[in-house]
């Protein structure tokens, strides 16, 4: 009986990056789930209202793959008042043939930014216009840089504008995303200025109200929300869903319960229609852009098929490297 690999979060970081590589992995889960035999449950979600604070926990089976994972997310969103990380988490690797646990994946949730930034950057890939001059991000946290980061990888982008109320740390993530990307990065006067004047925009933010409206919009824009992975959570006017030439979700089953379709069908929009997945849009089972000009909105909630493709890619790199700590079982 083989024994359990232990990977920490610097390991998986020396094995795994952001790259054109990380992308196409959960590309390759996206196009997954718009085929057959994917089991996916639906999110178990706890919120912790006095703490501020939420837990997800996510899984999938993809056939073809040899391991399933089962991640535990937490997001305490007052940590950093405490000097902590607001995001930390583990990913649990299981057998697919046997179900033996064959290694935990101590990552505190850079796995997880990882595929959510990939997941920006496969949305982006199929569904932003050609050419991106100016890309825009609105949020300042961590998820907010590795989204422009990730974009840039396939929309190389020469601008880029950052906007949240925390003006300190927009600074911050300017300079950051600068250093990752090359780009001009500016801090925008407020989000409306990020809409208007990008091709590209991601929303990156806990908000339960929208922080992009429906009137910011304009020809040749795509929006990626990845914000709303909870119930009550909305980044997006409910009117800019009805109004765009096409919207996107992951996964329908969860965007209706904690994404923005959710609040779009509450506000009586969409009620009538199943929108494209992006795993169909990916594999031309449904149309995605058909023009430069075309408004187009991508709701990520974040499916444990991402998870599951990228703890494979991050077991297969550690073990190729001899990585980590052995256990026996």
């Amino acid at each position: 009986m083989s024994d359990i690999l232990i990977l920490n979060e610097a390991e998986l970081q020396a094995k795994v990056q952001l790259d054109l590589e990380a992308i196409d992995v959960v590309e390759s889960a996206f196009s997954a789930l718009a085929g057959e035999g994917v089991v996916m449950p639906p999110v178990l979600s706890m919120d912790f209202k006095e703490a501020n604070g939420e837990v997800d926990v996510k899984t999938a089976y993809i056939p073809g793959f040899d391991a399933f994972a089962i991640k535990v997310s937490p997001g305490f969103f007052d940590n950093p008042k405490l000097g902590l990380p607001s995001l930390n988490g583990l990913m649990v690797v299981l057998s697919a043939k046997t179900g033996l646990v064959e290694a935990v994946l101590l990552d505190n949730g850079y796995l997880t930014n990882v595929r959510t930034a990939a997941a920006g950057a496969v949305a982006a890939r199929h569904l932003a216009p050609a050419k991106v001059t100016t890309a825009g991000v609105i949020g300042a946290g961590v998820q907010a840089r590795l989204q422009l980061k990730a974009a840039h990888l396939v929309r190389p982008f020469t601008h880029a504008l950052i906007w949240s109320p925390d003006a300190a740390l927009n600074e911050e993530a300017a300079a950051w995303v600068a250093q990752a990307t090359g780009a001009n990065v500016k801090v925008a006067t407020n989000a409306e200025e990020v809409v208007r004047a990008s091709q590209l925009v991601v929303t990156t933010t806990p908000a339960r109200s929208p922080v992009l409206m429906a009137e910011w919009m304009h020809p040749g824009l795509h929006i990626t929300c990845m914000g709303s992975d909870q119930h009550g959570k909305n980044e997006i006017d409910p009117t800019a869903l009805n109004q765009a030439d096409l919207y996107v979700c992951d996964r329908i089953s969860q965007c209706e319960n904690l994404g923005e379709l959710r609040s779009a069908r509450e506000a009586g929009f969409l009620t009538d229609i199943t929108p494209p997945e992006l795993g169909e849009v990916i594999t031309k089972i449904k149309s995605g852009r058909i023009s430069d000009s075309d408004i187009t909105i991508c709701d990520l909630t974040g499916t444990g098929a991402q998870d599951t493709a990228i703890a494979n890619f991050a077991l297969d790199r550690a073990r190729a490297a001899k990585a980590g700590t052995s256990f026996a079982r």
